[in-house]
């Protein structure tokens, strides 16, 4: 039987919690149940029989739908006509709900699925929201779903608060290891401590779980997340939207496929592979970008096959590529300029590594095992941060 989420748990319950309330929703397409129901869907019916209103929808990066292919495009909310609801945007002009959307809402509903990555902004989102409604008096509720590459390995590094931004506003570790109810009760308590809030947990998920074994249906939570594997290399290849690299934006396997027009492949893969990278290997492909960098041009590169996923280390990995593709490639190889997501003078790189020392440490070609070492000992830190917070 697949794992029961928060939305399955509070739908089972008829939305009783709900009962009588002015509601606001958080959710986009990936906001369904185990029966592929969207959480709109289900709450209709009881909105339309007046057991509980719906006072306006918000959608997160990419669009309540999924509908902005390409990263960092605004979209704008609209009325919905068929179901009369107002839906509103916080990834155009707005980012936070302002007084004006939350009129008259008693309690915030937040069912958004995470990938396991500190850069993804559906986290941001959520914390932007909990930070209004702690301003407004509004109760929040987060529908708690599965972390799909698990919830047991920690890995990168945390984020120094000097390199806030809308890929990490508060210190988690790349790949946090946390479900979106974990990360709202630790926010809640470090940062947002007299809001209302309440996790209602999933049942039969286990932390050690990767996706498959949750038997729950994935639908892609952004465009170009299009498989649960994707989120396995996500909390390190999303590193090189800071750089000239194509991260295989524009092709059917983003984040897998990486490469650029100025790469050999079957070198660049024999460098990679005698790194023997643990649950990993490097196979050489040719691809051509629909869009976004070297759109339309024929690139080399490599598709990065997971062997092991309990072995693998997608931040490691990536920063190992990085190297051997800057030692590699030096007339080439290019840090992205700012801006980036909002951010308008600190590296595109530096915010989503959250620092300013890995950037030279790759350019400086500092030993991996030191890299590593370092990374480790943030993690350890944040470690028991993290444990009070666990769930399951």
């Amino acid at each position: 039987m697949s794992v029961i989420t928060g939305l399955d748990i509070i739908q089972q319950d008829r939305f009783k919690s709900l009962q009588g309330k002015k509601i606001a929703v958080l959710n986009n397409q990936a906001s369904i149940n185990h029966h592929f129901h969207h959480v709109l869907e289900l709450m209709l019916p009881y909105h339309q029989q007046k057991y509980l209103e719906i006072k306006a929808v918000f959608g997160p990066q990419h669009g309540l739908w999924g509908q902005t292919q390409d990263n960092m495009i605004e979209w704008e909310g609209s009325l919905d006509e068929q179901s009369g609801l107002k839906i509103f945007s916080l990834y155009g002009q707005y980012r936070k709900p302002i007084p004006a959307m939350l009129s008259n809402v008693e309690v915030f509903l937040i069912d958004l699925p995470d990938v396991g990555s500190r850069y993804y902004t559906f986290i941001w989102t959520m914390a932007l929201v909990m930070e209004a409604c702690q301003e407004n008096n509004i109760r929040v509720i987060v529908l708690d779903r599965p972390n799909p590459i698990s919830g047991v390995q920690v890995e990168g590094t945390v984020l120094d608060p000097l390199f806030q931004s809308f890929v990490g506003l508060y210190p988690l570790p790349q790949r946090h290891g946390m479900t979106m109810g974990e990360i709202a009760l630790y926010l809640k308590d470090h940062f947002f401590s007299s809001l209302r809030l309440k996790v209602i947990r999933m049942r039969k998920w286990k932390r050690a779980y990767y996706f498959p074994q949750t038997q729950f249906p994935w639908v892609m939570p952004s465009p170009n997340m299009p498989f649960w594997e994707t989120a396995l290399v996500y909390p390190g290849m999303c590193l090189l939207e800071g750089t000239n690299l194509s991260e295989g934006r524009g092709t059917n396997r983003p984040f897998e496929t990486f490469g650029a027009p100025w790469i050999d492949g079957r070198r660049l893969c024999h460098e990679l592979n005698i790194q023997n990278l643990p649950g990993v290997f490097f196979r050489p492909v040719q691809f051509l970008p629909t869009f976004q960098k070297y759109r339309d041009e024929i690139c080399e590169g490599a598709f990065i096959h997971v062997t092991d996923k309990s072995a693998f280390q997608p931040v490691v990995t990536t920063i190992s590529l990085l190297q051997i593709i800057y030692r590699m490639y030096p007339d080439h190889f290019n840090w992205k300029n700012p801006p980036y997501e909002y951010e308008y003078e600190k590296m595109p790189f530096d915010i989503l590594a959250g620092n300013g020392w890995l950037r030279q440490m790759i350019e400086h070609q500092t030993s991996l095992h030191i890299i590593q070492q370092k990374m480790e000992e943030e993690v350890e830190v944040f470690r028991p941060i993290r444990q009070k917070y666990l769930l399951y």
